[in-house]
């Protein structure tokens, strides 16, 4: 997803490090192999715990830190998946007040995660692949 999304927009898109400040303008990945949250200094931390839903990084946890810090100054986005990681941390952005958005199951490589959080009706919206990318665009 991050070579996809690099040819289609203008913000930087990295893979985050431990500690590292959140910079504006900047789509941030996790990393293999941890799960990412977000600090209330507004940095990241990297996290070996458990996997949830049989993942690390888990969408879940992060969707769930950001929930918690940036409430309604948040957006997320939930891609394909073969899991149903993401929903449950959607859908509590969604009750932080933050937007919420899911790739259209029937575009999705993979339609399980955002088919989970449709389930759940943690989605404001359900997007095609180039109207996510529209609205990303137009966040700058």
């Amino acid at each position: 997803m991050e070579d996809t999304l690099s040819k289609a927009l203008v913000q930087k898109i990295k893979t985050a490090d431990d500690k590292e400040p959140i910079e504006d303008g900047t789509i941030y990945f996790a990393p293999a192999g941890y799960h990412l949250l977000v600090e209330p200094d507004y940095s990241f931390s990297l996290d070996i715990s458990e996997p949830v839903q049989y993942s690390r990084p888990s969408i879940d946890v992060t969707f769930e830190s950001v929930a918690e810090i940036y409430k309604e100054n948040c957006t997320a986005i939930l891609f394909s998946g073969a899991n149903q990681d993401g929903a449950q941390g959607l859908l509590m952005i969604k009750r932080y007040g933050g937007t919420t958005f899911v790739q259209d199951p029937t575009t999705a490589e993979v339609p399980i995660m955002p088919e989970a959080a449709i389930q759940l009706d943690a989605q404001e919206r359900i997007l095609s692949i180039q109207e996510i990318k529209d609205y990303i665009k137009q966040l700058t």
